[in-house]
């Protein structure tokens, strides 16, 4: 498992804080640059843990956002010409409220219960 993965992955944010200071001691010798990055940066991330467990990996990562995009890719890839902008907005407005219609009456991404 990659070292950033496992703050990500620690149970609560005590444990995460704890990782990322065991990761920033063991690379602020060799990689120093990436120990600074990490210490300055990867706290923001952190803001996942004030969400309940089982809504966590889906907040902290980019699956929804890169299936979006993958839906739109492939709809627009079989037209593949289009013969002005406002049609290819026309095509992506319309998936983009098909997959909101999915999201809002279908399957729950997340459940608030």
């Amino acid at each position: 498992m990659h070292p950033i993965r496992g703050i990500f992955n620690a149970d609560d944010l005590d444990h995460a804080q704890e990782r990322l200071k065991d990761f920033v001691k063991i690379y602020s010798e060799t990689q120093p640059r990436l120990a600074a990055w990490a210490e300055e940066n990867l706290p923001e991330g952190f803001a996942v843990y004030a969400f309940p467990e089982a809504h966590r990996k889906r907040l902290r990562t980019s699956n929804a956002c890169e299936n979006v995009n993958g839906q739109i890719k492939k709809r627009t890839r079989v037209v593949g010409l289009f013969p002005s902008e406002q049609s290819l907005e026309r095509l992506v407005t319309g998936v983009l409220i098909e997959i909101s219609e999915t999201w809002e009456t279908g399957k729950t991404y997340l459940s608030l219960n």
